[in-house]
């Protein structure tokens, strides 16, 4: 079985003069984004994409960051969070000058 098997006819569009092609009837949205990837036959491949900010890119790629990132957030979930003054204490000041 190929990658090609799992594909189902859902339209046939016509390519315009900037060869741009309408892919809404496939499922498409506003702002959705795809990588294109074409094969030897010329089929084209759009797979969707989620992208997120370089600096969140850490995140995923380290197992170890991304769990304890996840265990804190369950924690604070849970309310077992606790406040840190030195993470706190700009905010304290701030409520002061109001």
């Amino acid at each position: 079985m190929t990658a090609l098997d799992d594909f189902r006819p859902v339209a046939e569009v016509t390519a315009d003069e900037r060869a741009r092609v309408a892919v809404g009837k496939a499922g498409a949205h506003k702002d959705d984004r795809y990588a294109v990837s074409v094969n030897a036959d010329g089929a084209i491949l759009l797979t969707p994409l989620a992208s997120i900010p370089k600096r969140e890119l850490l995140v995923w790629e380290n197992a170890e960051l991304r769990a304890s990132l996840f265990r804190g957030l369950a924690e604070a979930a849970e309310g077992k969070g606790r406040q840190l003054p030195w993470v706190t204490a700009d905010a304290d000041e701030d409520d002061d000058d109001e």
